[in-house]
């Protein structure tokens, strides 16, 4: 996906997918929901909280509810993008124009806004100790600086760099990874900031 900084852009930017995203995005925003721009896509919200996003992939467009758990589903039209991983979000896909059923995509929709007016949410989980992998650990305890700048970043900041590190299934990956992470520790920048 490319980063869109507006709603006509992120459209434009998806030519291909036009007439499905322009369908679905008729239906959300006859909604009570404000349409804005986050981490380069559409996303609605309902009382500055997030409800669901927008988004084309190669394959299929998509409509995600971030409190999507709480949906009845009765119709079994939503996925969970990784099993054991995602506690809240939701995904409907869509892969043509004919696939979408405007009534019953308008009925998960107010049903996701009165979730959010019940205030129905999961809650992210307090950040757990977790382990450092002994690259980084080795890596930590050799460079001071980096040490002490590691430890200035937020709990969050410090667990996706734990995370990307101890993900990785060889060392190579590892090391390439600690390279290229070490730069971003000195200046505090988080992994995932530029998408933020």
């Amino acid at each position: 996906m490319k980063y869109s900084k507006s709603v006509e852009e992120f459209i434009d930017n998806n030519p291909e997918w036009k007439d499905v995203i322009q369908v679905l995005r008729a239906i959300i925003v006859s909604t009570e929901m404000v349409e804005t721009i986050k981490w380069g896509i559409p996303v609605y919200t309902y009382n500055t909280k997030n409800v669901m996003g927008l988004g084309a992939f190669k394959s299929y467009v998509g409509i995600w509810f971030y409190q999507g758990v709480f949906l009845e589903d009765k119709k079994n039209m939503l996925t969970n993008a990784q099993e054991g991983k995602t506690k809240g979000l939701r995904q409907w896909r869509f892969t043509s124009v004919d696939e979408i059923d405007k009534d019953l995509v308008l009925q998960y929709v107010q049903e996701a806004i009165q979730n959010q007016k019940e205030g129905k949410e999961i809650k992210p989980q307090k950040l757990k100790n977790i382990e450092i992998p002994p690259e980084l650990s080795s890596l930590l305890t050799s460079n001071i600086s980096l040490k002490r700048s590691f430890d200035q970043l937020t709990p969050f900041k410090q667990k996706e760099f734990i995370e990307y590190i101890a993900t990785a299934k060889r060392e190579v990956t590892r090391l390439s990874r600690l390279e290229k992470i070490t730069p971003m520790i000195i200046k505090g920048v988080g992994l995932n900031d530029k998408y933020r």
